[in-house]
This record gives structure tokens, C-alpha cells and sequence, in this order.
């Protein structure tokens, strides 16, 4: 195993985390990864496999924002609601390192939902779809990042 192959595995075992813990471009390291490997190896099948690859990354891609926007849209959350729930999240992160950017958000969103809708319940359940929605997107680009490794792996054997 050559010395690139270890670094693109690193780079893509660092890219999934990165999806987990929204701190780095989890998908775009990944593709840097594959890519990195692909260049090393400069063969029809190294090109091939980063193809694959990259299509699968860019089909999660717009996957993860179609589809819980779509829930969200349903949930009646406005696109206002999630921006200040990132904004409190991102102070949170820098306030509370790590943990403190979901406890930002979710505080974001019920604060938001709460000045929006007047009382608590209301509130209390367009919080819940939009965490819901959120979940599913990072779900989404797990499992596409996942299949992008399963996909290099498969090239790595197969070349």
C-alpha cells in the first residue's frame, strides 16, 4: 500500500468525520481524498473510480438539501428560522467549543419559532422538524460519503 493510498484514506476517514462534526467540508475533503488517490494513480481505473465517486457525492449533495428542504417547506419552517439557528449555533460552537454549536441551534430555532409564532408548542414542534430536517441531511451525507469510500475502496482492490 503506497504512501497516497494511506493519505487518501486518512483524508476520507477525516471527511466523514467532518460530516459528523460540522467543523470541516466532510463531502469536499473526501472528494480531495479520492482525487489525491486517482492523481496518484493516473489510470483509466483511478479516474473511473473518482467519477464514481464524485457522482455519488454530488447526487448526496443535492439530496441533502432537496429533500429535508422539501419537509421543512411542509413543516411551514421559514429559511429565517434555520439562518438564526445557525447564527446561534456558530456563537454557541465558539462559546462552548463543539457541543455548543447544536445547543446554538436548536436555541436559535425555538427562540425564532417562539418570537414567529407566539407560545411555546408551536414552537416547540417547528423546532423538532427542523432538527428533524437537519438530522436527515447529515444522514443523507453520511451515507453518500460512505458509499464514496465503499466506491474507492473497491477501486483501490480492483486497480
Amino acid at each position: 500500500m503506497s504512501a497516497v493510498t494511506v493519505l487518501a484514506a486518512a483524508l476520507i476517514v477525516v471527511g466523514l468525520a467532518g460530516v459528523i462534526v460540522p467543523v470541516l467540508p466532510g463531502l469536499l475533503v473526501v472528494a480531495g481524498g479520492i482525487l489525491l488517490w486517482a492523481f496518484a494513480e493516473s489510470s483509466a481505473a483511478g479516474w473511473t473510480v473518482f467519477g464514481l465517486a464524485a457522482a455519488v457525492l454530488l447526487l448526496g449533495t443535492v439530496v441533502k438539501y432537496a429533500l429535508p428542504g422539501r419537509r421543512l417547506r411542509e413543516g411551514g419552517v421559514p429559511w429565517i428560522t434555520l439562518a438564526f439557528g445557525a447564527l446561534l449555533g456558530v456563537i454557541g460552537f465558539f462559546l462552548i467549543p463543539v457541543i455548543g454549536l447544536p445547543i446554538g441551534f436548536v436555541a436559535g430555532i425555538y427562540l425564532a419559532e417562539l418570537t414567529r409564532l407566539g407560545s411555546h408548542s408551536p414552537a416547540w414542534s417547528s423546532t423538532l422538524a427542523a432538527v428533524r430536517a437537519v438530522g436527515l441531511s447529515m444522514l443523507i451525507e453520511l451515507a453518500s460519503g460512505l458509499l464514496a469510500a465503499a466506491v474507492w475502496i473497491a477501486g483501490v482492490i480492483w486497480a
